[in-house]
């Protein structure tokens, strides 16, 4: 029986439009892709997701190793935008008498974030890299999840829109989702036995 719906930040409730990545580096004279490719590289974004460097030493590297202070500065804060049904479907979760989470690959300002975002009442708990010291997909960010929540893999339902950061609950015996849009996320959530709408209104 699930007990607890985990979703991904990034990707799934939070979302970052790429070509503004791509406006940023035609910008600045910066080939396509090259911001992201260095900043999401190993073992620089293992580092920062881990906590063994802050988001502020990650975007001062991203600009040295592209060589543009005003185009890493300008990258690292980009605006998001949130995905209302997926936070609707949380809501409903919980009135339903679940408890909803999240857990994000995130560095040490993801309190700021999703303070300034305004959603963290959307959630029971919300657990980052950054302070747990281990990344999804390894099998010790979902363990640290489930001993926090006090639940067992097969009491949790998780997704996320990275098919490899699903390997760790998968091993845990979590019911997994990638994350493709909201109503396939409902469908999925009712073939797991959670009582939850198909479709979002």
């Amino acid at each position: 029986m699930i007990r607890v719906v985990l979703f991904d930040l990034d990707g799934v409730i939070r979302h970052f439009d790429p070509d503004n990545v791509a406006d940023i580096e035609h910008k600045h004279g910066l080939a396509i892709g090259s911001i992201e490719g260095v900043a999401f590289a190993t073992p620089l974004v293992e580092e920062v997701t881990t906590g063994r460097i802050t988001r502020a030493d990650w975007v001062r590297q991203v600009s040295e190793l592209v060589g543009n202070v005003s185009a890493a500065e300008e990258w690292g804060v980009q605006p998001a935008v949130l995905d209302e049904a997926v936070l609707d479907l949380s809501d409903e979760v919980r009135s339903l008498g679940l408890r909803t989470a999240v857990l994000t690959n995130g560095t040490d300002t993801i309190p700021d974030e999703v303070a300034a975002l305004g959603i963290a009442s959307r959630f029971d708990a919300i657990f980052n890299s950054a302070d747990i010291g281990f990344v999804k997909p390894d099998v010790r960010a979902f363990g640290h999840v489930l001993d926090a929540l006090s639940v067992t893999g097969a009491e949790v339902f998780f997704t996320d829109d990275s098919a490899s950061k699903l390997k760790g609950a998968d091993s845990l015996l979590m019911r997994t989702h990638l994350f493709e849009g909201v109503g396939d996320l409902r469908d999925h959530l009712i073939a797991a036995g959670v009582e939850v709408r198909r479709h979002a209104f």
